[in-house]
């Protein structure tokens, strides 16, 4: 985020960069899990992202990537990771 103003405190400008729906990230015990993201605009056309977990783990990400594959249909370029 940039800030806005003089630098006070609390003056950010939001980010509008649009977010990918899927994304593969490591947990504490060296898994990989989901999250699915939803993305809905408000009246100000300022993103708002709900993100969910799935309960499932995965050995390797390409795993994940895969069930990603499988379950919802999903294209390379709509899967981040981190």
């Amino acid at each position: 985020m940039t800030s806005i103003g003089n630098g006070e405190a609390g003056e950010f400008e939001m980010s509008k960069a649009a977010v990918r729906p899927y994304l593969v990230s490591k947990d504490a015990e060296g898994r990989f899990r989901v999250t699915i993201r939803r993305t809905r605009f408000n009246s100000q056309n300022y993103p708002l992202v709900t993100a969910t977990l799935i309960e499932e783990s995965f050995a390797t990400a390409t795993a994940a990537r895969n069930y990603l594959r499988a379950e919802y249909d999903v294209v390379a370029t709509d899967i981040a990771t981190s």
